[in-house]
């Protein structure tokens, strides 16, 4: 993904170019322009990379407009966890919990998911979703 990385940046000159893994945001004040380099960036991650863009994953949306990434809902002056993403979360930890109740896993092994999650919550408007995860977990005493 280098390539796509430099090709993006180097040659289409794209200013706000966000980029994890093959999921990848570009930012721009207009939309002629934009299309103009979703184009571009289709042509040649198909011819020097062998890869398509996901047709349902491309849109160009006005600044005001929610960006979903990586599982968070991106805002113009916030970000919040994909509601997906939280269900998901707290699904996995019931799991986890269940396990650890079962002697199936230990109580350090259940911490480590819980904290994995209170640290995806860091970066968005997650406190009260923190609490709750916490209170789930209802294991801190037994934890220190």
């Amino acid at each position: 993904m280098n390539e796509l990385d430099q090709f993006i940046k180097h040659i289409l000159k794209v200013k706000y170019y966000f980029r994890y893994a093959d999921d990848f945001v570009l930012l721009g004040g207009n939309q002629n322009a934009l299309e103009q380099q979703l184009s571009a960036i289709d042509n040649f991650i198909k011819q020097e990379l062998s890869l398509l863009l996901h047709p349902d994953k491309v849109s160009i949306k006005k600044y005001a407009q929610d960006i979903d990434f990586l599982g968070y809902v991106i805002l113009p002056h916030h970000i919040v966890l994909r509601t997906k993403t939280k269900r998901r979360m707290f699904k996995k930890l019931a799991e986890k919990k269940q396990l650890w109740q079962a002697g199936e896993i230990t109580a350090e092994s259940f911490n480590q998911s819980l904290q994995s999650y209170l640290g995806v919550l860091k970066y968005c408007r997650g406190f009260g979703l923190a609490e709750k995860l916490r209170n789930e977990a209802r294991m801190d005493e037994q934890l220190k």
